[in-house]
């Protein structure tokens, strides 16, 4: 009987585990939140991955379980590990991306550098960190916050008020502190990938660079160019110290700064595959859908190494204003018959993810040009 491997969410991280969950044999099954999702293909089941009674329904039949988002609560995934359950990565690790506090005071106990930071209940305390962070800072959620939501630069304590409010409001979902981080000043963000099975076999993939325009990522180069071998070096370190420090299990992103006085820090943490690594569908020996499946599983993992000197992806954000995805498309295909255009099956609306393109070559320019150039048909 092939391997059973559920995946909680519905979204377009699961829809792209599929066909490589074909490919290794992998019976894929997925819970999906609501009909109709990207991951439709494979949706066994449509429910709230908030409900456990739900969760148990589904999980009967699988041997593993894993997510396309971090947002199943602790209590259902402690519930299921007490039923037996398989579940890649586990709570003990998930709770540093489920919740920004947790992932601050972790990194620090493991030496991992980051920014300053400090959790804040009150303006005072926001404005006391202010005062001694040249009077400015970034205020973040806990959790819940993704693609630039939840996140906010205040100059003045004030800047933050609405969110101490909802605070006061004693509401479980608000939480009873905010994140305050230093305002990095950086050269450019980045993003280090590693995958990591049950039995502690690690990979790490070429450490990347990401551009993002709004709070989204749009688009992404690997490896960095102009990446030194120290740098590759340190980068691929905190990757590995964080994957075994937090016992992460699957594809972990790690989201990191190149400061302006060339030191690397900790950004924020994603245990799934992560936008950052989409370029290793076409560009890596393993794309990371395939690794994630092969780590959650325990299985070998594959070799992570690029296929081509350079890889880029550009996001399509939006969707096209007017006509259909499936109009584009022949025109994309036939101007640009070395893109590889990924789309995840989502109404278009704007400033939304709706899909991406991923171009690999030998000349950097050339391979940045094909992919800009095959994603603008689809704007």
């Amino acid at each position: 009987m092939a391997l059973r491997v559920g995946v909680i969410g519905g979204g377009q991280l699961a829809r792209m585990m599929i066909a490589p969950a074909v490919e290794l044999g992998i019976d894929i099954r997925v819970l999906a939140e609501s009909e109709g999702m990207s991951a439709q293909l494979a949706a066994t089941a449509v429910g709230d991955y908030r409900d456990l009674e739900t969760v148990r329904a589904f999980v009967r039949d699988v041997d593993v379980v894993t997510f396309d988002h971090e947002h199943v609560p602790q209590e259902v995934l402690r519930a299921l590990i007490a039923d037996g359950v398989s579940v890649h990565p586990g709570p003990d690790a998930l709770q540093f991306a489920q919740d920004k506090l947790d992932m601050r005071a972790r990194l620090t106990e493991l030496g991992v550098p980051q920014p300053d930071w400090a959790r804040v209940e009150n303006i005072d305390e926001l404005q006391a960190f202010l005062d001694d962070h040249g009077g400015s800072a970034v205020v973040k959620t806990p959790r819940g916050g993704y693609d630039g939501k939840g996140v906010r630069v205040v100059h003045s304590a004030d800047d933050a008020a609405d969110w101490f409010a909802r605070l006061s409001t004693g509401s479980a979902a608000a939480g009873d502190a905010l994140l305050v981080e230093e305002l990095v000043s950086f050269r450019r963000e980045l993003a280090q990938q590693i995958a990591r099975r049950p039995s502690g076999q690690m990979v790490a993939y070429p450490v990347v660079e990401t551009v993002q325009r709004d709070g989204v990522c749009a688009e992404v180069f690997a490896p960095a160019p102009g990446a030194g071998d120290r740098l590759v070096q340190v980068a691929e370190g905190i990757g590995r110290q964080i994957a075994d420090g937090l016992g992460v299990t699957g594809i972990l992103a790690v989201e990191l700064f190149e400061t302006d006085d060339e030191r690397l820090l900790v950004n924020e943490l994603a245990m799934r595959p992560h936008n950052s690594g989409h370029w290793s569908q076409d560009g890596a020996v393993t794309g990371q859908f395939e690794q994630h499946l092969r780590a959650v599983a325990d299985l070998p993992l594959g070799d992570a190494s690029p296929r081509a000197q350079w890889a880029a992806m550009v996001n399509i954000l939006g969707g096209p204003a007017e006509g259909s995805f499936e109009d584009r498309f022949e025109a994309a295909m036939s101007e640009h018959p070395d893109a590889k255009i990924h789309t995840y099956g989502k109404v278009a609306r704007p400033g939304r993810k709706v899909g991406h393109v991923n171009a690999a070559g030998d000349d950097l320019d050339d391979v940045v040009y094909t992919a800009r150039a095959a994603a603008a048909h689809f704007a």
